[in-house]
């Protein structure tokens, strides 16, 4: 065998090791992806009778442990949690929230509930944009006045005609008709619900902080079973909390449930970064750097580990999409920011 026809047989077999080595590569991340295959290659049949199993992080555990040790995950972190989120992202989650909130778009009387929202950084954004919009409804109508109020109501006033520029906001109008001649719903409200009282602690002292904590409902509940009646609120949000649950698919039903008619469910997390090079760079980062940031700052590397791993077990942008639509939701859309490393799913009840 001459030199030349050595260096091509050993080209070609290293050509071959190499496909090889992409084809299981490749598998190996599309099973990360997949919802579907976020199971251990252990766990048993249905028909066997053993508990369903789940994934916490990179871990296998049973359904009926994931709840309990999320709880435990987020009341260790929650009196950090607010710097942490400014440390990890370099505030970039504020720009994030900000634009989740514009992309809302709500108006006065909505009625919005915020699940898994704690601290409160979308509920009070909220309340702010709703007094903005107070403030230039008062401007192009004097005589107009509204609330933010979530306990009290006046039915003796009626609201004024609004305009509705969009599609998104004629949705919202179409549940403002009032055929009585009286108008119960002009005041906004907010709810946060969540199931960690820890994280609703710290919100409620940021609320009186802010001399916010009269505008502001506060509940404990399990997005999975939200103690709220059918058709009860215009607007659902949930913000980095819908990958920390056990069944994706029964809290987007719950949102579903809870959502007057042409209602909005509008979430933000944490998604899958498409660009190959910043994925790279994000992977070293999150694996990296994070962990280190939580046992600095919060004296806690377990949970921030956590935290980095829920974010790849996560459906990615397309499959969430789905998973929203079987849901029930129509018109779903989604955008990414900062090139997918966060996405921002839209919704509608019709």
């Amino acid at each position: 065998m001459t030199y030349k026809t050595r260096n091509m047989a050993a080209l070609w077999c290293v050509s071959v090791r190499l496909g090889r080595v992409c084809r299981c590569s490749n598998r190996i991340i599309a099973s990360r992806r997949n919802l579907s295959e976020h199971k251990s290659s252990d766990e048993t049949d249905k028909e066997e009778g053993t508990e369903k199993s789940t994934h916490f992080g990179f871990e296998s555990i049973n359904e009926s442990e994931k709840t309990g040790k999320v709880h435990e995950v987020f009341s260790n972190v929650a009196s950090k949690y607010d710097v942490m989120n400014d440390a990890m992202s370099l505030g970039v989650h504020r720009l994030w929230k900000d634009r989740f909130m514009q992309v809302l778009d709500p108006l006065p009387g909505t009625r919005l509930l915020d699940v898994a929202g704690g601290t409160g950084d979308i509920a009070f954004r909220f309340i702010n944009w709703i007094k903005e919009k107070e403030l230039q409804q008062k401007k192009a109508s004097p005589g107009a006045e509204f609330r933010l109020n979530p306990l009290e109501t006046d039915d003796s006033e009626s609201a004024p005609d609004l305009e509705f520029p969009s599609a998104e906001d004629y949705l919202y109008s179409e549940q403002r008709e009032d055929t009585t001649g009286t108008d119960d719903r002009k005041d906004s409200k907010v709810i946060i619900c969540d199931i960690n009282q820890s994280m609703l602690e710290v919100g409620k002292e940021r609320a009186k902080k802010l001399g916010l904590e009269d505008d502001v409902v506060w509940v404990t509940g399990n997005a999975e079973e939200l103690p709220f009646p059918d058709n009860s609120v215009d607007a659902y949000t949930i913000a980095f909390g819908i990958r920390n649950v056990t069944h994706i698919e029964k809290v987007l039903c719950e949102a579903y449930r809870v959502l007057t008619p042409g209602g909005r469910f509008l979430c933000l997390e944490f998604s899958q970064v498409s660009n190959p090079l910043l994925s790279s760079v994000y992977d070293l980062y999150s694996f990296q750097v994070i962990p280190v940031l939580g046992e600095l700052i919060a004296s806690d590397w377990k949970s921030y580990q956590y935290l980095v791993e829920s974010i790849r077990k996560f459906p990615n942008q397309e499959e969430f999409a789905e998973m929203i639509r079987e849901a029930g939701f129509r018109m779903v859309s989604y955008e990414n920011l900062t090139s997918g490393v966060a996405a921002i799913h839209s919704g509608f009840k019709i």
